[in-house]
């Protein structure tokens, strides 16, 4: 999830490093208790002298498991394998589960930073964070972002000192 240390740069140093909110967890785990729920119902009431029993609890467990690997365990995956890496040089994303996809927006780059709340979101202090930057993708929208305000100004504060030529706070 975050940068080893061997890979930053001299005079580099971690700012914030951070998963998507935990709110995207919330479908998952209701799922989770959902397919648990009717699978164990599903098994209770297969009756135990169906000639079939054998074979349909063994149906019953095999469809559970594929819903629960569909609907649970692969968004926990996805939340988990998803990194923010905010340095004093760079901003790093970084995505997948068995494919790795890493972006870096450099903090020089950066032009203007911009955040989104819903009413709900304003409660679980999350959001939607926009980062405008001078390369080929120009804006970036990151949603779920956990303690919007903190990292916005971190963010902002980072670009401000690179603009004046600050980097590290020097």
């Amino acid at each position: 999830m975050t940068i080893p240390d061997h890979h930053l740069t001299q005079g580099e140093r971690r700012v914030r490093s951070f998963h998507p909110h935990w709110k995207r967890l919330i479908v998952p785990f209701i799922a989770l208790v959902l397919i648990a729920l009717a699978s164990g119902a599903a098994l209770y009431f297969i009756p135990g002298d169906f000639e079939y029993a054998f074979y349909a609890r063994i149906a019953v467990v095999v469809v559970g498991l594929i819903l629960l690997t569909i609907w649970s365990f692969v968004p926990y995956l996805r939340w988990k394998n998803t990194g923010y890496v905010l340095t004093t040089h760079r901003f790093t994303i970084s995505t997948g589960v068995l494919n790795k996809s890493t972006d870096e927006i450099p903090i020089t780059k950066v032009n203007t930073v911009s955040s989104d709340q819903t009413f709900a979101e304003r409660l679980l202090g999350c959001g939607t964070l926009t980062v405008e930057s001078a390369g080929d993708r120009g804006e970036i929208v990151l949603r779920d972002i956990p303690r919007i305000q903190d990292v916005r100004t971190d963010l902002f504060r980072l670009v401000e000192d690179a603009s004046d030529g600050e980097l590290d706070g020097r």
